[in-house]
């Protein structure tokens, strides 16, 4: 299994995005991002800290997307 790299929020938003995610809506500072499958994705906005790797193991999941997914979409 691939190592999580350290992503930021900005830098994750950019993965979800070429995955088809888009936002859908923010509730101060949570962004909801949904696919054209109805899923949802919700990614805490802290534009200069990084992501605890729990926190972006959760959005990966929530994603369907693997790390080697994620590898191939930074």
């Amino acid at each position: 299994m691939t190592k999580l790299p350290r992503l930021t929020a900005r830098e994750i938003i950019a993965v979800l995005e070429k995955a088809g995610f888009s936002l859908a809506r923010q509730s101060g500072s949570h962004m909801i991002y949904k696919n054209a499958a109805g899923k949802r994705v919700t990614v805490p906005f802290h534009a200069a800290k990084t992501l605890h790797p729990k926190i972006l193991k959760s959005i990966l999941r929530d994603a369907d997307l693997t790390p080697e997914g994620l590898q191939k979409l930074l």
